[in-house]
């Protein structure tokens, strides 16, 4: 049976990611594995008190003296973390427009896996071939396809 080029040179992106930074790395077939962008946020190693957000409001009961805070929906290391994913699921979604890649592995804790999932557009989305709920943000890039491959 033979391979047709397209089939050799199949390129899979590798996205291994927590709220604290994404490695971003390109295999192509069964071959090597090279990182083709680190993405650094230090943001997101922050911890609640420590990001800066506006203070929540508050509102005044019209009749009595109640006074309730109407705050935020999330909290901020929440907020921060789901701005990141999107980010992170912009740079997906242009590699597929501009036909960087042909799949895509996303790596992640299970919560951020979830949220990475959530941004993607249908079309990232649905080349998406291979999830692992797993924590990894300091694997190294030649422990990787070990990993990967269940070595």
């Amino acid at each position: 049976m033979k391979k047709t080029i397209e089939t050799m040179m199949r390129k899979t992106w590798i996205l291994v990611a927590n709220r604290g930074g994404a490695s971003l790395f390109e295999r192509v077939s069964k071959g090597d594995i090279a990182l083709v962008q680190d993405i650094p946020h230090p943001r997101g190693r922050l911890k609640n008190q420590d990001i800066d957000t506006d203070k929540s409001a508050h509102a005044f009961d019209r009749f009595g003296q109640g006074v309730h805070s109407t705050g935020a929906e999330h909290e901020p290391t929440e907020h921060v973390a789901v701005q990141f994913a999107k980010n992170l699921a912009e740079i997906l979604n242009q590699g597929r427009i501009k036909h960087a890649y042909n799949d895509i592995t996303l790596i992640a804790g299970p919560a951020f896996l979830g949220k990475l999932l959530k941004t993607l557009d249908a079309n990232t989305a649905a080349i998406v071939t291979r999830t692992i709920d797993k924590n990894l943000p300091n694997i190294k890039q030649r422990d990787l396809a070990g990993y990967l491959d269940g070595d």
